[in-house]
């Protein structure tokens, strides 16, 4: 194998790390074992980038559960409400009905 062959191949591989390690952040730690297993990659780094996986999982959803509070809390929902209310007319249509059980054997609405 020459030179140039060995690094693309290191380059190829590289690619499938980095590639693999973005994916599992939003993958289960099954999901990323299972990708993982291809790659001819010694076990404390395999370990590794499950770990990386579910840490940058938990800050992506801490960071997107931030953001949404500060755009949630910037809401004035009174006033949402108000302006839904002056540009629509609400309608609720209902039906309710009452219908009596069909009896069965041993219920209690037989002995009665």
């Amino acid at each position: 194998m020459d030179e140039k062959e060995k690094d693309g191949k290191l380059g190829d591989l590289f690619k499938k790390v980095l590639t693999t390690g973005v994916t599992a952040a939003f993958m289960t730690e099954e999901g990323v074992r299972a990708v993982l297993k291809d790659l001819p990659l010694p076990k404390d780094m395999v370990g590794s980038l499950v770990e990386n996986a579910k840490t940058t999982k938990t800050e992506f959803v801490a960071s997107v559960k931030n953001e949404l509070k500060t755009y949630l809390d910037k809401i004035d929902l009174t006033k949402e409400i108000d302006k839904i209310a002056e540009k629509y007319d609400f309608e609720v249509k209902a039906t309710i009905s009452l219908k009596k059980k069909k009896k069965t054997k041993g219920s209690e609405s037989d002995a009665e």
